[in-house]
């Protein structure tokens, strides 16, 4: 079902209407009835296929009898002074805080309708856009004009009067057929997507430069966009080589300034003089261009003119043979083809009064004008003939040219049919008037030399601003342009090969025909007719490439994609791309100085081929995704219609040249590279941008079933930062660790939190938020930032540790830092924050990793010299520090350090890690003074933290448990002193079947060793041995990481989970903070609990 937006001024009549009951301040913005209506409602109007209507409403009040808005702008952005008055009396009152960003709709439909593609900044474009807005008028070009005739004058060139007939002599009139066929529906396929992407929306400067790239993206944009502007720039170079062949060859070949050495000298002659006045030619266009593009625009009607008329005369000629075919005599010797430049009768000899005399011919082919002169030996036994070089069109010669004679290089032209005596060992003389072949003739590069002839295409889309209505214009211009030009080389080919003969056909420069044009030849009713018009109408062609090539670099440098194309934007005061100008007049130099056409055709081939690949693509990208705003006015488009001529350039790339192919491909690739790399960060809502947007949601909802496998694992780390009161990142060489640890690889979320309510915080968030960024890109940590504002730090950091990522792309692992401060009076909450942390992430089976002295970590730019990374793995809780393995024993009671060193290499073979292996033994010892006494600070200072937190009952109760509590451990005591001692070993490792049988075990130490501690200090005796065991463990840890780790760079440990008990959450930082004491760079690593590594491939 079809959509109608109908667009209805809902406002009342154009009387004064005032604030009154009746006036202004009672319309309605739902009818056009005036104020003065009947009240009573109104009728329904019938449905009509459910169309839905879009209205807006206009105050009268704001505009002019002339419907003039009063406004000076659009947007509505004045100063706090006049506001009341502006908005005093307004209809639009309840709007009028959203005017402040948004304009009326009146005043954006009048932008829309003014719309102008000239280039700002220019002193004489912006005259010309205001006249234009003064004086409402419209661009008046309509399609015939426009369009048509630009790419008609684009299409038919140089290839038509150079190249055609000789292509069709060599390749046959079936495979030129299909040679025209496959390229003419490669255009017209280019097309269709073209029509369907200028209809889309407004197409300005730039032509198929602005529609890839608004479609692709920039880098695509770019590369596509440079690759079209090298094929524009040789294309000059190709129609100023055609004009200079045909005034040196067919106009004045005796204008030649470089003559040639010796026998077989003419093809380099040829070259040098080509490139001599193709120099001088490039500088007089560029000068013309220079001066000013309105005389190259006044020119081009000439041009056009031309082309018409020499096509008229082609076609009047093929007619004129039909019924009086022209008299053009062809020499031949045996089957082989004579140039006629050296003589004018074509016999060996003649009767002159009654005897025979010999002609200029023999004396080229003997040495001498006697009979019995020495003779090449093909001359002697071959006879001489003359035929008809074009027959006409009923002759029936087009049976003889239906197939191809390819030939290589040097090749005799012969004619099939003829007798001819071979003559053996024969070695071709030099100097011997025969017709040959300059080049090899092959399918493939016929059709890359044939390709150029059918592109120009773009003419139309590159005037958008300048028709009346450009979206009817471009798609109905462009095809029937194309059907015009196809129907012409299509019925061409057929009536070259049914007037003309074949070793014509592939005589390329005319040499049978005494050097004359063979497409004039066949033209009524001069020859001239044909050489001036294809002269004037290269000529056009190689000013047009010259005026369009600049342009469409200067828009490719006004976009700064590019970087050092950026001095390429600038120009004259009108906006006249200069410097453009002289790096295309320099780039047009390298084809000249190449200085064959049939050299330099392939080349543009594969930059036009290129582009019009892209344009398909991007055609067929946007129908496939179906994006809301892909909605072109041009509905016969269809996405495998684009894909097909996307193939189709595709494979012409390949056909025409495989080796120039791959280079336009890795010139384009570069410039991609190049661009994705350092040029500027554009967002013009380009198809690939969908595209990945549309892979990445497949690809979340295809990973987001079952569980996720072991191999698969990787660290996706939500990194958690702090903020300071310039909401600038405290700690940002946790972001350097990040980046050093992730390497570019997996998912990083950097999150923070906010501490308020989001309307009063909004600003704030949105800075910190580019704060973060800023440093991201800095530290080229490559991830998402989400900031959260929460009432407190702590929900917001539990919102983020449950929330953050999206379906599969969640974090499995939370970096934070350690909150040094956790001991001062100012930050009692830092360290509960960072115990729920740590239980948060446990509850969501999350790994954690803990940065303490994180600002002494190196940053990216710093290179540690020499050092090692010292990994102590204590608890195994899924293989997170396996990854960098120095290990730790697992469990001390009857283990053996030997076997177990050679298991644990073995393992780590299998896992393809490469580390060393140590074992570390915790020898036995009695639990000393230092930790009885690191125990007692904890717990007094624990106790006076509740303290300060109970009311008066409060403390009194806690008083006395403290009181019972002690008398109760005297009494234990007391009885461990009657009972027989044995030896204590110490667990480093608390597991639940070592604490049950650490229970049954009867673990007093020994009498005399109690006795004399707590005779030492008495308030030892008080301690809760629990803590005492757990300080023991922290204290001989650290001593024994301080006495193997100390040179390490890096220290990773097994972080100890946090009690279950939220009672002795200060005594866990204090035992952190032992077993991390006199270490500079530590990673307390706590792993999610599943496997993160597997030995199996």
């Amino acid at each position: 079902m079809s959509q109608r937006f109908v667009v209805t001024p809902a406002a009342g009549g154009t009387g004064d209407a005032g604030p009154g009951p009746g006036g202004g301040g009672g319309q309605s913005c739902s009818s056009g009835r005036g104020p003065d209506a009947d009240p009573a409602p109104s009728p329904e109007p019938p449905a009509v296929d459910a169309l839905p209507i879009l209205r807006y409403c206009r105050e009268p009040s704001r505009y002019y009898g002339d419907g003039h808005p009063r406004e000076s702008s659009p947007f509505i952005s004045h100063g706090e002074a006049d506001t009341e008055s502006v908005y005093e009396g307004k209809n639009m009152a309840l709007f009028e805080e959203e005017m402040d960003s948004n304009p009326m709709v009146s005043s954006l439909l009048n932008k829309l309708a003014n719309y102008t593609n000239l280039s700002q900044g220019v002193v004489e474009h912006e005259e010309a856009e205001d006249s234009r807005r003064r004086q409402a008028k419209s661009p008046g070009m309509g399609t015939f004009i426009g369009v048509y005739l630009p790419c008609l004058q684009n299409i038919l060139g140089v290839i038509l009067f150079l190249r055609l007939t000789w292509i069709v002599g060599a390749a046959g009139v079936l495979e030129s057929f299909l040679i025209v066929s496959m390229c003419c529906t490669c255009t017209m396929l280019t097309a269709i997507s073209m029509s369907a992407i200028a209809t889309n929306g407004v197409v300005p400067a730039g032509g198929s430069y602005y529609m890839i790239s608004r479609s692709l993206g920039p880098e695509f944009g770019g590369a596509v966009g440079l690759c079209f502007y090298l094929g524009t720039t040789f294309a000059g170079a190709m129609y100023i080589l055609g004009t200079i062949e045909i005034f040196l060859t067919y106009i004045s070949p005796g204008a030649a300034i470089v003559h040639p050495e010796g026998a077989g000298g003419e093809a380099a002659a040829l070259l040098h003089n080509m490139r001599v006045y193709g120099t001088c030619t490039l500088a007089l266009m560029a000068t013309v261009v220079f001066v000013g593009v309105k005389y190259v625009n006044k020119l081009a009607l000439v041009f056009l003119a031309c082309v018409v008329l020499s096509i008229l005369a082609i076609y009047a000629g093929v007619i004129k043979t039909a019924f009086d075919p022209p008299d053009i005599p062809v020499c031949l010797l045996g089957n082989r083809t004579l140039s006629r430049r050296g003589f004018d009768v074509c016999a060996k000899v003649y009767t002159a009064n009654n005897g025979s005399v010999t002609t200029a011919l023999w004396s080229i082919f003997c040495n001498g004008s006697t009979d019995s002169a020495s003779c090449d030996q093909y001359f002697l036994h071959n006879n001489v003939t003359e035929i008809q070089g074009i027959p006409g069109v009923a002759s029936g010669v087009l049976l003889d040219n239906l197939w191809s004679m390819y030939a290589d290089k040097g090749a005799f032209v012969e004619k099939k049919g003829v007798p001819s005596v071979a003559v053996p060992e024969e070695a071709r003389a030099r100097g011997l008037p025969y017709v040959l072949t300059d080049i090899m003739t092959y399918f493939t590069m016929l059709v890359g030399i044939y390709f150029p002839s059918v592109t120009g295409i773009m003419a139309g889309s590159n005037r958008s601003g300048d028709l009346r209505d450009a979206q009817k214009s471009i798609p109905t211009g462009t095809i029937l342009a194309i059907v015009t030009t196809s129907f012409i080389y299509l019925s061409c080919i057929v009536l070259f090969g049914a007037c003309i003969e074949g070793v014509i056909l592939r005589d390329k420069f005319g040499e049978a025909l005494q050097g004359n044009l063979v497409i004039g030849m066949l033209a009524w009713p001069s020859p001239w007719v044909i050489v001036i018009g294809s002269f004037f109408s290269t000529c056009g062609a190689g000013l047009q490439s010259l005026t369009g090539a600049p342009r469409l670099l200067q828009a490719i440098a006004r976009d700064s994609i590019v970087p050092f194309l950026q001095v390429f934007g600038h120009g004259k005061a009108n906006g006249e791309p200069t410097w453009a100008l002289l790096l295309t007049a320099l780039i047009c130099e390298t084809g000249i100085l190449i200085a064959s056409l049939d050299s330099v055709a392939p080349i543009l081939s594969m930059f036009f081929l290129m582009c019009y690949m892209f344009v398909n693509l991007a055609c067929a990208l946007q129908t496939l995704l179906r994006t809301p705003s892909w909605r072109p006015r041009f509905k016969y488009y269809h996405w495998t219609l684009s894909f097909l001529g996307m193939s189709l350039c595709f494979a012409l790339m390949f056909v025409c040249s495989w080796y120039y192919a791959l280079c336009a491909m890795l010139i384009a690739g570069c410039i991609y590279k190049y661009i994705e790399y350092r040029g500027a960060e554009k967002e013009w809502g380009d198809g690939i941008r969908g595209l990945s947007l549309n892979a990445a949601r497949y690809a979340l909802l295809h990973v987001e079933h079952g569980p996720l496998h072991t191999k698969n694992w990787r660290p996706q780390v939500l990194v958690l930062l702090n903020l300071d009161a310039e909401q600038r990142v405290k700690h940002p060489r946790l972001l350097s660790f990040t980046s050093q640890l992730k390497a570019g690889k997996g998912l990083t979320i950097v999150g923070s939190v906010l501490e308020g309510t989001f309307l009063d915080k909004h600003v704030e968030a949105q800075q910190a938020e580019e704060n973060i960024r800023a440093l991201m890109s800095a530290e080229k940590t490559k991830g998402f930032c989400q900031l959260v504002v929460s009432s407190s730090l702590r929900d917001g950091t539990s919102h983020l540790i449950q929330s953050a990522g999206l379906g599969a792309m969640k974090h499995n692992t939370v970096l934070v830092g350690w909150p040094g401060a956790w001991k001062r009076e100012d930050s009692p909450c830092s360290w509960r924050n960072f115990v729920d942390t740590v239980r948060d992430t446990t509850a969501a089976q999350q790994a954690l990793l803990v940065a303490k002295n994180v600002d002494l970590f190196p940053h990216n730019q710093q290179r540690l010299s020499g050092g090692h990374i010292d990994v102590w793995w204590i608890v195994h809780d899924g293989g997170l520090l396996m990854l960098l393995p120095f290990l730790l024993r697992q469990h001390k009671v009857d283990d053996n350090s030997i076997q177990m060193k050679k298991d644990l290499q073995t393992f780590l073979y299998h896992l393809r890690i490469s580390a060393e292996v140590e074992v570390v033994e915790m020898v036995e010892s009695d639990i000393s003074a230092f930790t009885y006494e690191r125990t007692l600070m904890m717990e007094q200072r624990s106790q006076m933290l509740k303290q300060m937190q109970l009311s008066k009952t409060e403390r009194e109760r806690e008083a006395q448990l403290i009181h019972d509590r002690n008398t109760a451990s005297h009494s234990a005591m007391a009885a461990r002193a009657q009972a027989p001692s044995t030896p204590d070993r110490v667990q480093m490792t608390w597991t639940k079947e070592k604490l049950v049988a650490e229970k049954h075990r009867n673990k007093d130490a020994t009498v005399s060793g109690i006795k004399d501690l707590f005779n030492l200090k008495p308030e030892w005796g008080n301690l809760n041995q629990s803590n005492v065991r757990r300080m023991h463990t922290a204290v001989r840890l650290n001593g024994v990481v301080l006495d193997k780790s100390q040179d390490a760079q890096l220290v990773l440990l097994n972080m100890p989970g946090p009690p279950k008990n939220r009672q002795g959450d200060e005594n866990y930082m204090e035992f952190l903070e032992v077993l991390t004491e006199g270490l500079n760079r530590v990673l307390l690593v706590r792993g999610s609990g599943r496997e993160v590594v597997t030995i199996y491939s």
